[in-house]
């Protein structure tokens, strides 16, 4: 089951990352909004014909597990992600891919803080963690004339929200059908990112049908498939470990920016990101000890 879980959130971090490539040239002609609204219809209709079609299963898995409904739980988490997604699109229009899947991903140092209101241990390296990733976040986002770009300020802001949307996922995904769960989530992210493509944005639907990869991409493969894939694998995860697991999506979006759109770092940017995950696995350091731990001595008993 862990191994399962395991998976399942690298593959969710891997489609995240390579997707901040495809919010970048998605919006050649789109206004964020109009992206998002886009994107997140794909992921909802996707996310619709599996529902459809797995419909027996998961009644009786309802039944025989004691699984509540999904619905209600994933409009609420819905509205979180709409806020959170909405930040992160807009800021992209001024910074680059690898830097926003580094400053989204603070929210691997957020989380043990969030969970501490929730009940959990703050440790020394939680902390530990958080300074080396602030001091990274400020070798990455300020430049020499000390001003940070207005891109950074809101991707920093929307970390807080990634985070809160890790640890209701944490507090739901155990309890709930998450094929509903992850259907109304992006349900409510459409719904709402359609209501402020029409209030705030004019809708260009050429160029929609020309950005048509940018949104099959960021609609069907990272809000239908790898929300989904997050809400299984948080199953089998706790939130820390979910966390860290997650915040590959940095160094694939990284390396999807690097190789897709020629984006290249100073070397005080990449110094920076070297701190900031540096700080991302000081924070989790007890709980990769404990994991290597566990592997070594179950690979002991299999030997004996």
């Amino acid at each position: 089951m862990q191994l399962r879980g395991t998976l399942m959130l690298l593959g969710a971090a891997f489609f995240w990352g390579t997707t901040f490539v495809a919010q970048m040239t998605g919006m050649d002609g789109l206004g964020p909004f109009s992206y998002a609204a886009a994107r997140y219809l794909l992921g909802f209709l996707s996310l619709v014909t599996v529902l459809i079609f797995t419909r027996k299963q998961r009644a009786r898995e309802r039944q025989q597990k004691n699984y509540r409904r999904g619905f209600s739980i994933g409009l609420l988490i819905g509205f979180v992600l709409f806020v959170a997604s909405s930040m992160q699109q807009f800021a992209m229009q001024y910074t680059t891919a690898g830097k926003a899947a580094f400053i989204t991903c603070l929210y691997i140092v957020f989380v043990p803080l969030g969970a501490k209101f929730l009940g959990a241990t703050i440790r020394r390296e939680n902390w530990l963690g958080a300074a080396l990733a602030i001091v990274g976040l400020y070798l990455l986002a300020v430049d020499e004339e000390f001003s940070i770009l207005l891109g950074d300020k809101i991707l920093f802001v929307s970390a807080f929200f990634w985070t809160a949307q890790i640890l209701l996922i944490d507090r739901f995904a155990a309890k709930v059908d998450l094929l509903e769960l992850s259907a109304a989530q992006i349900f409510m992210t459409m719904v709402l990112s359609f209501a402020a493509m029409f209030a705030l944005e004019t809708p260009k639907f050429p160029a929609m049908i020309n950005a048509w990869f940018s949104i099959f991409y960021g609609g069907v493969m990272s809000a239908g498939v790898a929300f989904t894939l997050q809400n299984y694998g948080q199953r089998y995860a706790e939130p820390a470990a979910a966390a860290i697991l997650m915040s590959f999506e940095a160094i694939f979006g990284a390396w999807a920016g690097w190789l897709l759109l020629g984006e290249v770092m100073t070397t005080r940017e990449i110094f920076g990101c070297v701190l900031m995950f540096v700080g991302m696995v000081a924070t989790q350091w007890t709980l990769i000890k404990h994991s290597l731990s566990t592997a070594r001595n179950t690979k002991k008993e299999q030997s004996q």
